[in-house]
């Protein structure tokens, strides 16, 4: 059985807490300060206290701790007096014989203590005096940190005493105390109201839920081995409401799997058993309330809590009181009320017996059905709880498909599957429900559960053959969106489409998405025939919505390998449309030539096509058409030198869509190209070895082969002749078996410059002849300026190579392709690199402008400063800026020196002062 590691019950570091550490680390040491911290339970407030306890800051203090019970025996100021027992056999300085009163309390410091003194006779002078000892021997140990964990639960001689201390306390002690201020009596922490005196520092800090960005960290860090998707973060944020604590207890429950938070969960037993605590003092009316507020599960008005709990509205109002001073329910809204949390909410469900859940469930339906319009989600559910199929079902699937026309596909899904899962569904209802479900699962952007869902319906013996070729066609098309599926993909569409014969419509969709040229190693001569069928059955088909689907694979699919037809004529191309579902297919149509535009170099039109075709899709609610609009406007934004932010929002979409293989590949090659544009090899490599190189036959086609580009482009640049020339051919193998050499304007360039390096002239002059010949009618601007720039590489005759040069770059330039038209003319030798320089530093490419100052200098020509020559303090120079960043990416000097092109010894000296000025110890320090 393999190893499975163990699953951390916290957090080994602490999230979303460091300001509040950072104020307490400031102060508590430095004098004596009082701290209190309030928070609901779960919070994290003993995980602060204890971060603040292991601080280095805090080493010289001593530490007492002690806590409150709610269950314990009579024991005064016993929370005090545990923390003090700690002090055995600890060095006391001069103390007053008062300090003897604390004997019969503290029997393990009996050596330390004077002798007890004689009795008062007053109560209250005994009392006092306990307190004035306490405070003596607490003075006498140095400086110390004294802290009392929920105080919600002490006694009242312990807050009697922590008021005496914190009214006064001596200068060597800082006093901590937390608690839940729901559960204190009178919701005064030490019974009264308490202010510090103004030589003391007080602190009150309330603790919040944690936001989803720290319960996604929060997740990741007790997971260890698991990567936590935004999706998963917001659905543990939505059940947990941020608590740390329940968060914990939620992950614990699952057992350490990230793959998906389930609809239902068991309560982790602490919080039930918490929960179950805090109910146990409300009385009957109030339980009433609170069990419809569960059974309800969303927020509810008086009126109708009031109706599912079959009480007046005078009373209901009367148990929310009650319940609002017990923190067990919240007015969420203005009045409306419920759980702080979903599972506490669960918590007083899972208490309920079924009869008395099920008649709750009832109310809840008569309740809600006069609503206008229908809550149908809760009608759906309050039906299936209640064990009333016929309306669970027909509420379910009226819910989804409102889910499906508002753009809210994760809804629609969730009950979809629900649906599907009920036993004895007649052929005829599990042919509609599954369909239904694959066309909302392929719209939106959840992309596990469905596949496993549609693989289980497929296997069910109720669908019809017909249903079952859709479903499978539908699978196959979810199947293409996922890493390493593309080829499994195109066998289970090609099986749909057999299946497909009493649905000729559904069978040209299988063909249009089989003649997809972009995806995989599959060459396009086996493409072209499916494309040829679907245009064959468009010329009987009056069906908009089906023709604006066959349309959006057809012409992007065309288009991308250079027709010429293509953008001649688009007059099959409505630009209006009525329904959702057909403003949808023509979103999807418009960013698939938006892609194929970027792909082949007609940006100008791509950016129109993707402009308007997000709007569409923005408004028909199609999430996945978005994702993949956006990734190719990064890739545009790349060629059109609209750099600014652009490593940011990769970044950050790539984090969105990380499982969706066409967004993540082409995020991930644009993020590789503009690491090499500053000399990040290591982090070049990595972001180009996940655009589809290492599987191209799952790939999407003409991003595998950027990626070739891009790795051979690397290691060009690093002089690494052997690990270029291993990835050209590659590449060029994979453009030879797919046949579309429109694809590689980026690697031939590329290919043809290695070539030559190692001196296979004649294999780079018949690769220049082959591409040529390739791209020779084909609609392909970017491949036809890349084709000036080969022949300007591959011409003995110095004149006609910077000819071909020039032509290179006035072809890029024509297209707005602003870097790479400042390749070509410096290639073509141009006479003012200095400005070039100053352009490329301005774009960002920072190895290019160090790469043409290297030049300047080698010409004889001194490189003139970027910012002019002025000192920088202790600001970090451009050039400082740059080793700063290398040293960061773990790149060595000399590493340094070979991407900025100056000498190993320079950029020893620019170490040393970027170290100097950053005030760091070592190299390490600046990669953290």
């Amino acid at each position: 059985m393999p190893h499975r590691h163990l699953l951390r019950t916290s957090s080994p570091v602490l999230v979303g807490r460091s300001e509040e550490l950072d104020v307490l680390v400031s102060t508590v040491p430095r004098r004596s300060t009082v701290v209190m911290i309030e928070g609901e339970a779960g919070i994290g407030k003993t995980r602060l206290v204890d971060e603040l306890l292991a601080h280095p800051e805090l080493a010289r203090l001593k530490v007492l701790v002690g806590h409150c019970q709610p269950l314990r025996e009579p024991f005064p100021y016993g929370a005090v007096i545990e923390a003090m027992r700690s002090l055995a056999g600890t060095k006391l300085h001069t103390i007053s014989p008062v300090a003897g009163a604390l004997r019969p309390l503290l029997p393990e410091l009996a050596d330390l203590l004077p002798p007890q003194p004689e009795p008062i006779g007053d109560p209250h002078a005994e009392r006092h005096r306990t307190l004035r000892a306490t405070r003596e021997i607490l003075a006498a140990i140095g400086p110390t940190v004294l802290v009392v964990e929920d105080l919600q639960w002490a006694d009242d001689g312990t807050r009697q005493l922590l008021r005496f201390l914190m009214a006064d306390p001596p200068p060597n002690l800082s006093v901590v105390i937390t608690y839940r201020r729901e559960d204190l009596a009178g919701h005064l922490p030490l019974g009264t109201a308490y202010r510090p005196p103004d030589h003391v520092a007080g602190i009150l800090l309330q603790l919040r839920p944690l936001d989803v960005d720290a319960v996604r960290v929060l997740a990741a860090s007790i997971l260890e081995h698991e990567a936590v998707s935004e999706e998963f973060a917001d659905r543990l944020h939505e059940r947990t409401a941020g608590i740390p604590f329940v968060v914990e207890e939620l992950l614990r429950s699952l057992h350490g799997t990230a793959d998906r938070l389930p609809d239902e969960v068991e309560v982790p037993v602490l919080l039930r058993d918490a929960f179950a605590d805090r109910l146990s003092g409300l009385p009957e009316l109030a339980h009433r309330v609170v069990h419809a507020a569960a059974v309800l599960g969303v927020p509810a008005g008086v009126e109708q809590l009031s109706v599912v709990a079959a009480i007046d509205p005078e009373h209901a109002e009367l148990a929310l009181i009650q319940l609002a001073r017990a923190g067990v329910l919240h007015e969420t809204r203005p009045n409306l009320y419920g759980f702080r949390h979903l599972l506490a909410q669960q918590a007083v469900y899972d208490s309920l017996e079924g009869p008395a859940r099920r008649q709750l469930h009832l109310s809840a339906i008569d309740a809600l059905r006069g609503t206008e319009p229908p809550p149908l989600v809760q009608l759906a559910e309050h039906s299936r709880r209640a064990g009333r199929r016929t309306d669970w079902l027909r509420y379910g699937e009226e819910a989804a498909d409102r889910a499906t026309e508002v753009g809210d596909p994760a809804v629609a899904t969730g009950l979809l599957q629900q649906l599907l899962a009920e036993a004895d569904l007649p052929t005829s209802e599990v042919d509609r429900l599954a369909i239904k479900l694959g066309s909302v699962a392929y719209a939106g952007l959840d992309q596990h559960d469905p596949v496993a869902t549609l693989d289980r319906v497929l296997s069910d013996q109720r669908l019809s053959t017909a249903a079952r070729g859709e479903v499978r066609l539908l699978l196959g098309r979810l199947m293409v969106r996922q890493s390493g599926r593309i080829s499994e993909a195109r066998t289970t569409i090609s099986q749909a489409v057999g299946e497909l014969a009493e649905r000729p419509d559904q069978a040209a969709r299988g063909a249009a998405l089989l003649g997809t040229t972009f995806i995989g190693d599959t060459p396009v001569a086996e493409h072209l025939p499916w494309l040829d069928r679907v245009e064959e059955y468009l010329l009987g088909c009056d069906n908009l919505e089906v023709r604006m689907s066959l349309l959006a694979n057809l012409l992007g699919s065309r288009l991308a390998i250079g027709d010429p037809g293509v953008l001649e004529d688009l007059s099959a191309l409505p630009t209006v449309v009525e329904s959702p579902a057909e403003r949808r297919q023509l979103a999807r149509t418009r960013c698939n030539l938006g892609d194929s535009c970027t792909t082949i170099g007609h940006f100008a039109r791509a950016r129109e096509f993707l402009t308007s075709g997000v709007q569409l899709a923005s408004a028909a609610g199609s999430p996945f058409v978005v994702s993949t609009a956006r990734s190719t406007e990064v890739r545009l934004d790349w060629y059109t030198g609209k750099w600014s932010g652009l490593t940011e929002r990769a970044t950050r979409l790539l984090g969105e869509y990380r499982d969706l293989l066409p967004v993540a590949s082409e995020l991930s090659l644009i993020l590789g190209l503009l690491a090499i544009t500053r000399g990040e090899w290591p982090a070049a490599a990595e972001h180009l070895g996940r655009t589809g190189v290492d599987s191209p036959q799952d790939a999407i086609t003409p991003i595998a082969i950027g990626g070739f580009a891009g790795l051979a482009r690397m290691w060009l640049a690093q002089d690494d002749l052997t690990a270029a020339s291993a990835i050209v051919d590659r590449g060029l193998q994979l453009v030879r078996r797919k046949g579309v050499w429109v694809w590689a304007a980026d690697l031939v360039p590329v290919a043809v410059s290695t070539l030559l390096a190692t001196d296979r002239v004649a294999a780079a002059g018949a690769l220049t002849d082959e591409f040529a010949a390739g791209i020779a009618d084909r609609d392909a601007p970017l491949a036809h300026a890349a084709l000036a720039a080969c022949r300007g590489e591959v011409s003995a005759d110095l004149d006609d190579s910077q000819n071909h040069y020039r032509m290179a770059e006035a072809a890029y330039r024509a297209l707005d392709a602003v870097y790479l038209a400042a390749q070509a003319s410096e290639r073509a030798d141009t006479q003012d690199l200095p400005a070039l320089a100053d352009w490329y530093d301005v774009l960002g490419a920072t190895r290019d402008a160090a790469r043409c100052r290297h030049d300047l200098r080698s010409r004889g020509t001194p490189a003139r400063s970027r910012r002019g020559r002025r000192g920088y303090g202790l600001e970090l120079s451009p050039r400082e800026q740059d080793v700063a960043r290398l040293v960061s990416q773990g790149l060595t000097n000399r590493e340094i020196a070979e991407v900025l092109f100056l000498s190993p010894r320079t950029v020893e000296q620019h170490v040393a002062k970027v170290l100097r000025k950053l005030g760091a110890v070592s190299r390490a320090e600046l990669g953290r």
